[in-house]
């Protein structure tokens, strides 16, 4: 390939990737633990978040409206999802050692709010 094409083919492909706007807002993004990771990692990474991230993990304790389900993956999920939208503005990722993904579906139930933040 020639270096011009690829010079030509670089700015769509960035505008390929870059998020759309809807009604003057990007797109809603949750960030959610991977399932594919297994649960011992995502057990040290919802620790991190918990603790030295400053996520808001109370909501995911006994009796709480986010314990149910009592799974490893969904309370990562609302763990990272909490630290995530904390500080995203302030450069947080949704990474987790590669334990976490972004998702523009609301991982949220009846009794359990994913939230977001713009």
């Amino acid at each position: 390939m020639s270096s011009t094409f690829l010079w030509v083919l670089l700015p769509f492909l960035f505008l390929a990737l870059t998020p759309q706007r809807s009604g003057g807002q990007l797109d809603q993004e949750w960030c959610i633990a991977d399932e594919q990771t297994p649960d011992e990692e995502l057990q040290m990474a919802m620790k991190w978040a918990c603790e030295a991230g400053g996520a808001d993990c109370s909501k995911i304790q006994e009796n709480q409206e986010c314990f149910w389900p009592n799974t490893t993956q969904h309370h990562a999920s609302y763990a990272f999802n909490n630290y995530y939208q904390r500080f995203k503005q302030q450069g947080a990722t949704c990474y987790f050692n590669s334990a976490a993904l972004v998702t523009a579906l609301d991982p949220s139930d009846n009794s359990c709010k994913f939230e977001y933040l713009p």
